[in-house]
């Protein structure tokens, strides 16, 4: 069965100006899959579609064989605790400290006064500790995060995903604000705890040889549309050229 699913999806945010077009996929569990393709191609709506942040115009959306376009309410918020999600900006909490973002990634099982309290059960706690062990920051559990440099950043990210028991982890552009040797090393964290975990990755980059190094499956999009879906070996030049239009590094 798979994990996430696409069923003839269509996409506008204005009339007569389509973002994806007749769009089917279908992604197994535990494959990190790069989505590929130039600005506007439709990458960012996609990988949208997976956490309910856009809803289809037409279309289906399955997840590990529910329908998640249709639901609401508690059933949406169930199958939403399992996608995590990393942002080029990281999109933490600047003042607060490694362990209590990590912690926000339980908000979902916790109860709202603990919460805003911050009075979060020890067995909380401990899960969060050592989501920052796997990420290599155990010993940063007190700093505050704004003193962080970006791959710490985006480290705390992953393991508040950890936190959060996903198990499909969609990531938009994570790596693009950091320089390339920190880039790789947070890629070299996705992939390693993407097999350890079994998780399902879905990657949106706009740098093809991350794209080649790291996945087993890369989705080109072009003006909304599939241009190519298989693996980074059957990635050729002439196929860049067509995508973008020019050589890409």
């Amino acid at each position: 069965m798979a994990m996430l699913e696409l069923k003839h999806v269509c996409q506008s945010y204005k009339k007569q100006h389509p973002v994806l077009r007749d769009i089917s996929l279908s992604i197994p569990t535990g494959q990190f899959v790069s989505v590929i393709g130039p600005s506007g191609a439709g990458k960012t709506t996609l990988l949208r579609l997976f956490n309910h942040m856009v809803r289809p115009d037409s279309g289906e959306v399955w997840i590990d064989g529910t329908r998640f376009d249709r639901l609401n309410g508690r059933g949406r918020r169930k199958i939403q605790q399992r996608v995590g999600m990393i942002f080029q900006d990281f999109s933490l909490v600047d003042m607060c400290t490694c362990l209590q973002n990590v912690l926000n990634g339980s908000l979902a099982r916790v109860p709202l006064w603990r919460a805003l309290s911050g009075c979060f059960p020890q067995a909380e706690k401990e899960k969060a500790m050592a989501a920052l062990k796997a990420v290599g920051l155990e010993s940063y559990s007190q700093t505050p995060a704004h003193t962080l440099s970006g791959g710490q950043k985006q480290r705390v990210a992953i393991a508040r995903t950890l936190m959060q028991d996903a198990t499909i982890l969609l990531a938009d552009e994570p790596v693009a604000s950091l320089d390339p040797l920190t880039a790789r090393q947070v890629l070299e964290l996705m992939r390693k705890l993407q097999k350890k975990q079994g998780l399902t990755v879905v990657m949106n980059s706009h740098n093809v040889e991350q794209a080649r190094t790291w996945s087993d499956r890369i989705i080109g999009l072009k003006d909304g549309r599939i241009f190519f879906d298989g693996p980074p070996a059957d990635w050729t030049d002439d196929r860049l050229q067509d995508l973008y239009g020019r050589t890409q590094s």
